[in-house]
């Protein structure tokens, strides 16, 4: 049979031929009112949950996996392993671990590791890197990650960057600032409501805002605001009670949950009944004045994957800020749009607040941060590497070398709602373990010479002050 009967037949026609309307008909369904919207939704929830319960302990929360000898040499404390047990026999104080099995390998808990971690810094060599380098007297260091291009790994990064920082001995703090609340989920978090989340940072630094305009409008004779009840009961709440422990010892959280998104609609009102709020000053300020900042190490933001209210105030407050994006067309545009969105928005900020800052002679604003960078993530060598060098050619240094791979680890550990850095290296090959985790640990290790820059400048600033 010739092609051109072949064809005739239907035999290697694509799927889009011969369709049937009837059968098609047949096949749709009722059409869709309301209430199967919330079907759909009570589904994808349970169906949610039935994930995020994978890997929690009999108590129902997440637990933290231990960590071997062999693990702990490599990768966490740098002492050879016949040292290391050397050093536990002859101090019975320390953490000796647990095996599983009689004269097996060694076991330990994060929380044991960082009490190893501390004692090999006071007691070893000092020469060695038993701990990360961080001046005392500053405080924290704030890291916002985003990009309103969805599906670039925000974040995974964020998460990522988070343990690493972690697993390194550093005091971390993650802020989940998107409403869809996956960071909140990847560490366990339990959010009730929006009382949970950072809104009342927001409101609480809105109401003193207000109370402060009200004495002045007192003064002046004309009538104060009315506080409504949620800015009241805004200023009874104190930043650190919304703070949650997770299941690693030294990653505390704020989570989200859906009704965040309530923010961005409650925020442009507040704005048009006091302009003079500085809404881009909340999240900050609220943090520094509790004694937040000076508690923690590392602050990390996952923002939402839009340019709103929500991002504006994690942007606002960041000291470093990290975009991810993929090697591919679309994302490359997107991302610069992106960025200029960002310049718009920032100039505008300071271009409305110096107007009244010169008429009355006081300092003008300025934004700054003390690095910006994109990352590429989500990247495929055998099929990106040209459009990868074309960016980096045009981004420059404001582009990290660091090209971080989706490897089938990462896609592994995220079905059990987990990182890689949670994810048991016995249920892989070794050796497929230490290829998986090496783009993340290159992740980290570009972040960690930028922090170690940023915190050095300080450091020398506030010496030469």
């Amino acid at each position: 049979m010739s092609r051109e009967s072949s064809r005739d037949a239907g035999t290697d026609l694509p799927p889009y031929f011969n369709l049937s309307p009837d059968a098609a008909m047949a096949a749709l369904g009722p059409a869709v009112g309301t209430p199967e919207l919330a079907r759909i939704a009570e589904l994808a929830s349970r169906g949610r949950a039935d994930l995020a319960s994978r890997g929690m302990g009999e108590e129902g929360r997440k637990t933290l996996r231990l960590f071997s000898t062999w693990e702990i040499c490599r990768y966490l404390i740098p002492v050879a392993q016949g040292h290391f047990r050397r050093v536990l026999k002859a101090n019975p104080e320390l953490p000796q671990g647990q095996s599983e099995t009689e004269g097996g390998a060694k076991w330990f808990t994060l929380e044991e590791v960082l009490r190893l971690r501390a004692h090999f810094a006071a007691e070893g060599a000092k020469k060695k890197d038993y701990l990360p380098y961080r001046p005392a007297g500053l405080p924290a260091k704030m890291v916002a990650v985003a990009n309103f291009k969805g599906g670039v790994g925000k974040t995974s990064t964020c998460a990522h960057l988070a343990m690493s920082a972690a697993l390194d001995g550093y005091k971390v703090l993650v802020i989940d600032l998107d409403a869809q609340g996956s960071m909140t989920s990847i560490f366990g978090g339990k959010v009730a409501d929006e009382w949970q989340t950072a809104f009342p940072l927001l409101a609480r630094h809105y109401a003193r805002h207000l109370q402060g305009e009200n004495r002045a409008r007192v003064d002046r004779g004309d009538t104060p605001h009315p506080l409504d009840p949620t800015l009241t009961e805004a200023l009874k709440i104190d930043p650190s009670s919304i703070i949650q422990k997770t299941h690693w010892p030294n990653i505390d959280l704020i989570g989200s949950q859906l009704n965040l998104y309530w923010a961005e609609f409650q925020i442009p009102v507040w704005r048009m009944q006091a302009r003079g709020w500085k809404l881009w000053d909340a999240l900050t300020e609220s943090l520094d004045e509790s004694g937040v900042l000076d508690r923690y190490d590392l602050i990390f933001l996952d923002t939402p994957p839009a340019l709103g209210y929500l991002t504006i105030n994690g942007l606002a407050a960041a000291d470093i800020l990290l975009v991810p994006v993929g090697a591919s067309f679309l994302e490359f545009d997107s991302t610069g749009r992106f960025f200029d969105m960002l310049h718009s928005t920032f100039s505008s900020i300071e271009e409305g607040e110096n107007m009244a800052a010169r008429a009355l002679g006081r300092p003008e604003l300025a934004f700054e941060w003390d690095a910006v960078r994109t990352i590429l993530t989500r990247f495929d060598g055998g099929q990106q590497a040209e459009m990868a060098s074309f960016m980096q050619a045009w981004l420059g240094k404001s582009m990290t070398a660091q090209r971080q791979e989706f490897t089938a680890l990462i896609g592994q550990a995220g079905e059990q709602v987990n990182g890689i850095y949670e994810a048991d290296y016995r249920d892989f090959n070794r050796e497929t373990y230490i290829r998986g985790r090496e783009t993340f640990d290159s992740t980290w290790a570009e972040f960690k010479k930028l922090l170690y820059g940023v915190w050095r400048r300080d450091e020398v600033s506030e010496a030469e002050a």
